[in-house]
Formats: structure tokens, sequence, C-alpha cells
């Protein structure tokens, strides 16, 4: 069986009875960053076998993971914080074992997304997740341009080092917006910072950025 289990994005409290009884019962833990997955797994005094599974060795990885369920092993797929598939490795090898009829499901838990959603005070009943934009600017707006039009609230992720150039770049497309900017989600010093896309331009003009951020835009009236 595999498994993709959600822990924590920040506060380790937040991982799940069953994300905790599967990480203790599968064979393999297939890590995202195998330092990060075995500090959560310290915390939680479980030992077990780790693989690297990440971006860049997806494909290379993602097979030997097939071949230990072909092996009759269980194998749980974690990322370094959130949802295995949102915005991190996890759905090419969804992908692969429905197309090789290896059961695989899930253990739910945190997705930053979501509390993002939820604490920006936009609509939340529609809403489009968007992930990561493209680093440079033309490409950034003309990700942003599929959009415009769209009633549906937006989503986005976002690093600290593009952060005030998207935050601008969104100002130019969808025009002065109601967003919210929020950051270290469940963490101590957690912040939803919520105003016009030009206020936010303000603010983050004064106030340096620093860690992952996630972006809640108000859809087209």
């Amino acid at each position: 069986m595999l498994y993709l289990v959600a822990t924590p994005i920040g506060n380790l409290g937040d991982i799940t009875l069953r994300a905790l009884e599967t990480l203790r019962q599968v064979d393999v833990v297939a890590s995202e960053d195998t330092r990060k997955t075995g500090l959560l797994l310290k915390h939680f005094e479980i030992s077990k076998p780790q693989l690297s599974f990440h971006e860049h060795n997806e494909a290379k990885a993602g097979q030997k993971i097939m071949n230990l369920l072909a092996e009759g092993k269980s194998v749980a797929v974690v990322t370094d914080a959130g949802t295995p598939g949102i915005s991190d490795p996890g759905y090419s090898l969804v992908q692969r074992a429905i197309a090789e009829d290896v059961p695989v499901t899930m253990i739910p838990g945190p997705t930053a997304l979501v509390m993002a959603l939820v604490l920006s005070g936009l609509p939340a009943h529609s809403f489009t997740f968007r992930g990561f934009p493209p680093r440079k600017g033309g490409k950034r707006q003309r990700f942003l341009a599929v959009d415009a039009e769209s009633p549906h609230t937006l989503v986005f992720y976002e690093s600290p080092y593009r952060l005030k150039a998207f935050l601008e770049d969104a100002l130019e497309v969808y025009g002065d917006r109601e967003t919210a900017v929020c950051n270290e989600l469940t963490k101590l010093y957690e912040s939803v910072q919520r105003g016009r896309l030009s206020e936010l331009i303000a603010h983050f003009a004064k106030e340096e950025p620093r860690g992952e951020y996630v972006v809640v835009i108000g859809g087209q009236d």
C-alpha cells in the first residue's frame, strides 16, 4: 500500500493520530528531505528507514518506491510540511500507482492554502489554487493574467525573495483588490496582513519578508 501522509506545516501538535499510526506501521518512509523528516520522526519516537524523494529525483526515486510496493512493502510519502502532491512531490507517483493498480490512500491533515484561505476573510466557497508563480516578471504577469477575470478567490504560494515583486505584478494585472498575505502559519509568529494590494505593497516596503508566504487575492467583482 502507498500512503500519502500530511505532516504539520509548523506546529508539530497538528499531526494526526492516523498519521502517527501510519508512520509507525509502514516499512519505508519516502521523504522530501530526510533530515527534516528525521527530526519529525525522532520527536514522535518513530524509527523507520527513509528514502529520499524530491522534485529533482522524482522519476528515479519513484521507480524505487514502485519496486518496494511490488515486493509487498508499504511506503509512506511525506513532504517537508503539509500535504504531498500540493506544490510538493507526489502527483506523478500517484499516477504511476493508479496505472499499475497499486493500492494508494491518503492520510489527510494540514494544508497551508486552506488555512490561509479561511483566515483571509475572503470568500472561501469557491477558489482557485495556483501554487508558486513563475520567478521572472514577464512570465509571472502572463501567469496571473489567466485569472484576471475570474470571480473566484485566488490562492498563491510565494517565497520571501519574490513577494514584493509578486504583489506589484498582481496590482498591475488585477487592480487594487482585497488581499491577505499569510506567513508562519501555526507557528509562534503567525501573521495575516489584510488590505488592498497597494496597502500591502506599502507594508512590505517597510517590513522585510521572511519565511514562506501564502497570498490570497479576491476575485473580480
